[in-house]
C-alpha cells in the first residue's frame, strides 16, 4: 500500500500528544534546529539570512519559525503531499513537487539556506540521485540535509524507511559538491573553497 501524506499522517506524527516519545514534532526542538541552521548560514555568508528553500517541507513547519527569526527573509516550500500544499500554500508559500522533480525544477535563484529535513531516507535511490544535483545548484549558502542511516536508532515513522549506511549519503552529498559541517549541515559547493582547513572535517 502506497504511503499517504494526508491529514491523518500529519496529525499522528506531528501533533498527537499520546505518542509523546514516538511523535516527531515538538516546537522547542524545531526552533532550536531552525536557529542553528539560520545562524550557520549567516556565519558563512557574513550577513543576515535572505532566502530559504525547503524541499520536502511537509506542512511548511519551518516557515513561521524562520519568519519569527528573520521577518524579511523569503521562504519557499515544496512537497509531494497534496493535503499539505492545499492547506498551507497561501499562508506558508508551499507548492507541489516531488524530490525527483528537482532534476529539472529551478524555482528560484540559489538560496542562503536550503532545507531537506527527514526526506531522503524515504526515497528510492533513483529519485534521490535524480534530484540531489538540483538541490546543490539551488544552494548558495548552507544546506540542512537531515538524514538518518542504518547506524542510527530511528524513532517515529519507520514505514518506508530505507536502512542505508552513512557512506551512501556522504558519497552522494560530496559528489554533488557539498562539504560536511556537522549536525546535518553542509556547505554549498560555491563556498567550499572559502573554508579554512579545520572548518570542515575533510
Amino acid at each position: 500500500m502506497a504511503k499517504q501524506y494526508d491529514r491523518d499522517y500529519f496529525e499522528r506524527w506531528y501533533r498527537d500528544p499520546a505518542l509523546k516519545r514516538e511523535a516527531i514534532g515538538g516546537a522547542a526542538r524545531l526552533s532550536r534546529k531552525v536557529a542553528m541552521a539560520v545562524a550557520t548560514a549567516e556565519y558563512w555568508l557574513e550577513r543576515p539570512l535572505r532566502s530559504v528553500l525547503d524541499v520536502g517541507c511537509g506542512e511548511g513547519a519551518w516557515q513561521p519559525v524562520v519568519k519569527k527569526l528573520r521577518p524579511k527573509a523569503s521562504y519557499l516550500g515544496f512537497d509531494s503531499s497534496a493535503y499539505a500544499v492545499e492547506r498551507f500554500s497561501r499562508r506558508r508559500h508551499l507548492h507541489h513537487a516531488a524530490f525527483g522533480d528537482f532534476a529539472m525544477l529551478r524555482p528560484c535563484p540559489p538560496v542562503d539556506l536550503l532545507v531537506c529535513s527527514d526526506v531522503m531516507h524515504y526515497l528510492d535511490t533513483r529519485e534521490l540521485d535524480a534530484g540531489l544535483p538540483g538541490l546543490a545548484e539551488l544552494c548558495g549558502g548552507i544546506a540542512f540535509l537531515e538524514t538518518f542511516t542504518s547506524g542510527d536508532e530511528v524513532a517515529g515513522d519507520t514505514h518506508g524507511f530505507r536502512r542505508r549506511p552513512a557512506r551512501f549519503y556522504r558519497e552522494r552529498f560530496e559528489r554533488a559538491g557539498f562539504a560536511p559541517l556537522g549536525s546535518h549541515l553542509w556547505l554549498a559547493p560555491g563556498l567550499v573553497d572559502a573554508a579554512a582547513t579545520l572548518e570542515t572535517p575533510r
